[in-house]
């Protein structure tokens, strides 16, 4: 059985690291709202979206991994970001920067020696930096053009040693630059699947036009054909139901199963189909993320949804084939 005073102790000193770290992020928003850093990140901004180049995302140890993160969120939300390990910098790397790319140098301390020769090498060849350190004093600091000066925040490390609310800062603001720079390039959910098109992220990004049945798996009829006919189409597509539309192929109404079952002891099966269709059925455009049909259709207790274009019949999707796209 394991000791319940030790799980206790360690809990406890998990949840002291949680209420470290939260502080620390509040004095980052305090910090961001205080004009100096908000002015700063202001300017960051403005030279990340409007570069011609890429974004050259560096740093040294943890501030590394945090450097590679921030770069990989860049990528995944429209902007062209790279990560440069500084060691390989001065080795050769250096001729991935190009004049027309910004640095954005992530480091603690501000003397992180490895970064040296990429600030020469900016100051050199005229790169915009910029340079997010809690020194704006230091080295790094003062080559940078714009310097994004990080509050002091306190370690959760009980020896306040090891990068702990310090990376998590540097995370945060890595996160709330790219976030920026999404509505700075009007970044839409279309755009993101282009770099998501794999997974569960991808699925739920597909848009109705890439699942819908078109052409001749589109149930339809015109509104002048019989009852009898209206059947037969149903009956020969898989959907259980069919499109009625006029003579310029305009969505009009619906025929379904439950319709039919209504209507087939009452009625003439020569009757024309318009008069017991039902009228304005549930339609949606191509451009509509599956997510969102699949929606609609829970919300209305059916399983198809006629596409359009306009008011022109353009497809049909039925609810298996979102859940089958993944997007359920």
């Amino acid at each position: 059985m394991p000791n319940k005073l030790i799980d206790v102790r360690y809990a406890a000193s998990a949840l002291k690291t949680i209420d470290i770290e939260l502080d620390a992020l509040e004095t980052l928003r305090d910090a961001l709202r205080a004009p100096q850093l908000r002015e700063a990140v202001e300017q960051a901004i403005t030279a990340l979206a409007t570069t011609r180049g890429r974004v050259v995302v560096t740093g040294m140890g943890k501030s590394g991994h945090i450097a590679r993160k921030i770069a990989a969120t860049m990528r995944s939300t429209g902007t062209s970001a790279v990560y440069l390990h500084p060691g390989e910098a001065s080795h050769g790397d250096l001729g991935m920067i190009t004049p027309e790319d910004v640095v954005l140098a992530i480091t603690w301390s501000g003397e992180t020696s490895e970064l040296n020769d990429i600030f020469h090498y900016c100051n050199q060849y005229g790169v915009t930096l910029i340079v997010a350190t809690s020194f704006p004093d230091s080295t790094a600091g003062r080559a940078a053009d714009i310097c994004l000066s990080m509050p002091p925040v306190r370690e959760a490390c009980p020896n306040e040693l090891a990068p702990t609310s310090s990376t998590t800062t540097q995370l945060v603001l890595g996160d709330a630059l790219a976030v920026a720079l999404i509505e700075a390039r009007g970044f839409t959910p279309t755009d993101f699947r282009v770099f998501h098109p794999g997974g569960k992220l991808g699925a739920q990004l597909c848009v109705v036009g890439d699942i819908m049945g078109t052409g001749e798996a589109v149930p339809r009829v015109t509104s002048d054909e019989s009852l009898s006919n209206a059947t037969l189409e149903m009956s020969r597509k898989r959907y259980g139901c069919t499109a009625v539309v006029d003579g310029t192929g305009r969505l009009i109404g619906a025929f379904t199963d439950g319709d039919l079952r209504r209507c087939i002891a009452a009625y003439d099966l020569s009757d024309q189909i318009g008069l017991h269709m039902s009228p304005n059925p549930l339609r949606v455009a191509p451009d509509t993320l599956a997510s969102d049909a699949l929606r609609l259709l829970n919300e209305n207790a059916v399983s198809v949804l006629f596409v359009v274009e306009g008011e022109i019949l353009v497809g049909i999707v039925h609810m298996h084939d979102i859940v089958r796209a993944g997007a359920a």
